[in-house]
């Protein structure tokens, strides 16, 4: 049975843009049913064509622009907005700001928790040219190697050279591989196939320190010209201590291989957090706005009121960034974390810097706090940075058994925070000072905050 919508594919429809979803797209509503239109803003009026029509929603593109908001950004080069490296970009960074505010307070009243406020969202000052890391695709296009970004909801590769929101320095190093790569017809791996040589090319650079690591994952054991293309490298990047190949060799979407052989210089590179030395591996997790990563952190850390008496439970810990940030001003820090690699470098930084009272072990942060639970482990404060799925059950039902004083909340995604929030409550807590919402990823719809917790 066909479902009637007051839509069909192919209408041309004239209306104005009223609201803006987390994704970055312009909704229009015609008889209450939601059409979604990427590059426009709320408030102009636009002529669209229906370019697919499902039971609840529709997509539109924009044919005409007939009033323009006054938060529009021209943006020169469309392939931003086309690639979801920006998906913001066309829109004014203290507009960008609101946005991501209105993201979670919309959540909020959504789920009656308007009582809750929110705190303006903490920006950049220069939101451009912060990521640390690049991730970047290589393809063969028209006989040619290039280097750039998937169109959204796509693998068609668009060619970029300059990213917008990466250090320049990676930029220039991207393109000193690539050309590399071309000079000795090294071939990019064919997702059809299962053939070719190199994959991606990942680089990370040091936010204080400068130094510069060159990945490169490769389909095959071997990349021809190797020794050559690393000299040239080494020769041409400035700042690089680490060149590596990391092997992927299996048909799959997983960006990273287990084997990692070193080409040329260190096998890590360093960089500092909170005054903190990190070791980074090519496997490392390391946030990737250093900057704000500090304004993130130094908010939880501020909110939790340590003052060296207190035992601390990291959930979710990752290389130790924020326990051995927290490990200064507690007594004691637990950091949990399933990715063993990642506990290893917890490890090692802990003994880099001279931490002894942060003990950090294997295991999921759910199973591990009901473990703690059982064990009698009593901590005063709870420092939760989740995925973006958030918080398992069992982690909030372990959280009330043990009662912590306050729960410190880091979350990537909204929708998940005010779910987990509503599961607190249950346990008897409640949210004591505004969230404040913090800028991790300008120019994209991404929004980090801190939530303090405390029993009622």
């Amino acid at each position: 049975m066909k479902v009637k919508t007051p839509v069909y594919k192919n209408d041309h429809i004239t209306s104005k843009v009223v609201d803006l979803t987390y994704q970055g797209n312009g909704v229009i509503k015609v008889e209450h049913y939601p059409i979604f239109v990427p590059n426009t803003l709320p408030g102009e009026e636009v002529e669209i064509v229906v370019t697919k029509v499902t039971r609840n929603f529709a997509w539109g593109k924009m044919v005409k622009l007939i009033s323009k908001s006054p938060d529009r950004v021209e943006m020169k080069d469309q392939r931003y907005l086309q690639t979801g490296i920006a998906p913001l970009g066309n829109l004014k960074y203290p507009a960008q700001l609101k946005f991501k505010r209105h993201q979670i307070q919309e959540l909020l009243e959504k789920a009656h928790l308007d009582d809750i406020q929110v705190a303006p969202t903490m920006g950049m000052e220069h939101p451009y040219e912060y990521r640390n890391k690049a991730q970047v695709p290589v393809k063969l296009i028209k006989g040619q190697l290039q280097t750039g970004f998937y169109k959204r909801g796509s693998h068609d590769l668009v060619p970029i050279e300059n990213f917008l929101i990466q250090d320049p320095v990676i930029d220039q190093t991207i393109k000193i591989v690539r050309d590399q790569l071309r000079q000795y017809h090294i071939q990019p791996y064919d997702e059809q196939t299962g053939r070719g040589c190199i994959r991606t090319v990942m680089v990370r650079r040091g936010y204080y320190s400068h130094e510069v690591m060159v990945v490169l994952i490769s389909n095959t054991k071997k990349i021809p010209h190797v020794e050559e293309i690393t000299k040239e490298i080494s020769a041409k990047v400035p700042g690089i201590k680490s060149i590596v190949q990391n092997i992927n060799s299996k048909r799959t979407n997983k960006l990273l291989g287990d084997v990692n052989h070193t080409l040329w210089g260190q096998d890590t590179i360093n960089d500092q957090l909170l005054g903190i030395n990190f070791t980074i591996s090519p496997l490392s997790f390391y946030q990737v706005n250093p900057q704000q990563t500090e304004r993130l952190y130094e908010t939880a850390i501020q909110n939790a009121g340590l003052d060296g008496t207190q035992t601390v439970i990291d959930a979710y810990c990752g290389i130790g960034t924020i326990s051995l940030a927290v490990a200064k001003h507690a007594k004691k820090v637990y950091g949990v974390e399933i990715v063993p690699a990642a506990i290893e470098d917890a490890k090692m930084n802990a003994k880099n810097n001279g931490i002894a009272n942060a003990e950090f072990v294997v295991g999921k942060a759910e199973e591990q706090m009901a473990k703690w639970q059982e064990e009698g482990l009593k901590p005063d404060v709870l420092i939760v940075d989740p995925p973006r799925k958030g918080l398992g059950e069992e982690l909030i039902e372990a959280t009330g058994k043990m009662k912590p004083e306050k729960v410190i909340y880091v979350s990537c995604n909204p929708a998940t925070l005010v779910r987990d929030i509503q599961r607190f409550m249950d346990q008897g807590y409640h949210v004591t000072k505004p969230i404040q919402p913090v800028d991790q990823f300008p120019q994209t719809t991404h929004v980090e905050s801190v939530t303090v917790l405390e029993r009622a």
